[in-house]
């Protein structure tokens, strides 16, 4: 059964950073897109950045310059990397797993979720 497990959550400071890991198991890894959204209560799950099955990149607008995407197909695992980090980059965050050329961003293109780990940024 497919699953995918997020991981690397937790509390820092503004400015601070962290590297978020999703883990995936029964599934071929390396054949699927592989996104990061993010929500916060009241508000719509937005797209963070992805990653295809050929490493293309794609990030929002608001992250770019600051989060990192990649991934590690012998290890089944994506990874997020993200630095100067924000208050407004408190969220939980998710990672799904695609095989669907559909924008990236559109939560409808992804198949299978994790359960989310919370980030919060405050001093």
């Amino acid at each position: 059964q497919l699953q995918l497990v997020e991981s690397g959550g937790g509390l820092v400071q503004p400015g601070g950073s962290l590297r978020l890991s999703c883990s995936a198991s029964g599934v071929t890894f390396s054949y699927y897109k592989i996104a990061w959204f993010r929500q916060v209560p009241g508000k719509e799950r937005e797209g963070v950045s992805c990653i295809n099955n050929y490493g293309r990149t794609n990030y929002a607008d608001s992250v770019k310059g600051r989060f990192t995407i990649s991934r590690d197909n012998a290890k089944n695992t994506v990874y997020l990397r993200m630095n100067s980090l924000r208050p407004e980059d408190t969220a939980v965050y998710y990672c799904a797993l695609s095989s669907s050329g559909d924008y990236w961003y559109l939560t409808a293109a992804y198949t299978h979720w994790g359960q989310g780990t919370q980030v919060t940024v405050s001093s």
